[in-house]
């Protein structure tokens, strides 16, 4: 039970931080989410939007992250 507690703790704050990155990025003027390639089709009484160009650039920012920190923490 104990590594439970510690694992929502760790993904608490790796939410916090990501959040954190999200609130910095609109606030610096970053255009995530309206990226050339983002997916919006709007209708007369509906809109679709599908950030599919926003997503694959924080997956790949996310991941060279993740793998520095485990590399920090492996050695």
């Amino acid at each position: 039970m104990e590594n439970v507690g510690r694992y929502l703790v760790i993904a608490g704050f790796v939410l916090i931080l990501t959040g954190s990155g999200l609130f910095l990025a609109s606030k610096l003027g970053l255009p995530l989410g309206h990226l050339p390639g983002d997916i919006r089709i709007e209708g007369t009484n509906s809109t679709f939007y599908f950030p599919i160009v926003t997503s694959i650039v924080l997956s790949i920012l996310l991941t060279i992250i993740l793998n520095f920190i485990v590399r920090l923490f492996r050695k």
